[in-house]
């Protein structure tokens, strides 16, 4: 049997108080939250399908950016006259 591997809205708590009838600070929040947790990278990843070989050359392709990203924050600026 397959274990069940939870994602992570399945982590998020959506709870939000609104204080003072103030609807707008509470749509602030709830967008930030979901922002970080990331739900909507996750479902826009699960819109369609993807096979094995576009995932993995993805993968690759953001691993590279990471990567020289990384280099170009290690690098010395050169000096311009």
């Amino acid at each position: 049997m397959k274990k069940y591997k939870k994602t992570i809205h399945e982590k998020f708590d959506p709870k939000i108080t609104v204080h003072n009838n103030d609807v707008t600070k509470a749509l602030r929040i709830l967008k930030k939250k979901i922002q970080n947790n990331g739900l909507l990278n996750e479902l826009r990843k699960r819109e369609s399908y993807q096979s094995k070989g576009t995932k993995e050359r993805l993968q690759k392709a953001a691993g590279r950016r990471r990567w020289l990203k990384k280099q170009s924050e290690t690098q010395i600026p050169q000096k311009r006259f």
